[in-house]
């Protein structure tokens, strides 16, 4: 039988933050209010989409199993996208004090939860731009301690694929 998923739907926006704790509780308690999840990914440091839906897969499928790394499961998402057991280095894949370039994910999905977002993010209706530039590319590597060797095995027009089995391997590290 296979593993329930849970839906989400993802959004992109823009933010500032001055007060991430202050933001952080405005976000939980719409996430209440709603009875929903709200995470917020980084997209700076994720490789798209397909990035941040393999996180929420996998952190879905942790969390469902019974034997999730973290204590809640926006923690959980935030790990499986950073690829680490450190809560400390997946928390650097969520918000940050000033610009922050988002995925904002809604899991389930909740009517009325973007309108109430909307006062404390901007909403892009296009996607974020999915190419990964020289400067990225390079974060990532960095981020994900991906190789020049490794790239030079599957192709330049794979790299994002090396960050996603990054992500796929946090099971195999468990």
């Amino acid at each position: 039988m296979a593993e329930p998923e849970i839906a989400c739907e993802v959004y992109w926006a823009v933010f500032t933050i001055d007060d991430k704790i202050g933001f952080l509780n405005e976000i939980r308690e719409i996430a209440d209010e709603f009875e929903t999840h709200i995470i917020l990914f980084d997209a700076d440091r994720l490789a798209g989409r397909d990035h941040v839906e393999a996180a929420l897969r996998h952190a879905w499928r942790s969390w469902t199993r019974g034997d999730p790394i973290a204590n809640s499961i926006e923690m959980e998402a935030l790990l499986y996208a950073a690829g680490t057991r450190q809560c400390q280095v997946a928390s650097s894949f969520g918000i940050h004090p000033g610009e922050n370039r988002s995925y904002v994910a809604v899991c389930p999905p909740a009517p009325g939860v973007q309108g109430r977002l909307a006062g404390l993010v901007t909403f892009f209706d296009d996607d974020l731009e999915e190419e990964i530039d020289p400067v990225k590319r390079a974060r990532l590597a960095d981020l994900f301690s991906i190789t020049p060797e490794e790239v030079a095995v599957v192709g330049e027009g794979r790299f994002r694929d090396l960050v996603l089995e990054r992500v796929a391997l946090l099971d195999v590290y468990r």
